[in-house]
């Protein structure tokens, strides 16, 4: 009879452990972020149009989703194939929202005069 065991954590890369330091480390960087984007969207001084601040918004929310999938998730200790398919992932997205971005462009008078119509 065979007595090969086969270790599972060793083999998907959770053979690591994380500090409390760290994982409190993380989680305080996840609510500055989230304070920040806060004061951001409810403060009139922090006004810097609406392309930059949803250009604000969406790299603090990247951030914290990287954050979240690289310490909770355990992505930074995995495999690095997965950390290669993630930031392609992220990669794909950061173009297709700039493509779409770049063509509200050519939309935003038409937004924009129906907006100041409807306040009238």
């Amino acid at each position: 009879m065979s007595t090969t065991t086969h270790g599972h954590a060793q083999d998907h890369g959770l053979s690591h452990v994380m500090s409390a330091k760290m994982l409190l480390g993380v989680w305080g960087a996840l609510i500055v972020l989230t304070v920040v984007t806060v004061i951001t969207a409810t403060q009139p001084m922090f006004n810097f149009g609406a392309y930059a601040n949803l250009v604000i918004a969406m790299v603090i929310a990247t951030v914290k989703a990287s954050l979240v999938c690289l310490f909770f998730m355990h992505l930074l200790y995995d495999r690095k194939f997965n950390l290669l398919i993630f930031m392609g992932s992220l990669l794909f997205v950061l173009l297709f929202v700039s493509f779409s971005m770049m063509d509200t462009a050519q939309y935003q008078p038409a937004i924009q005069s129906r907006v100041e119509a409807q306040a009238q």
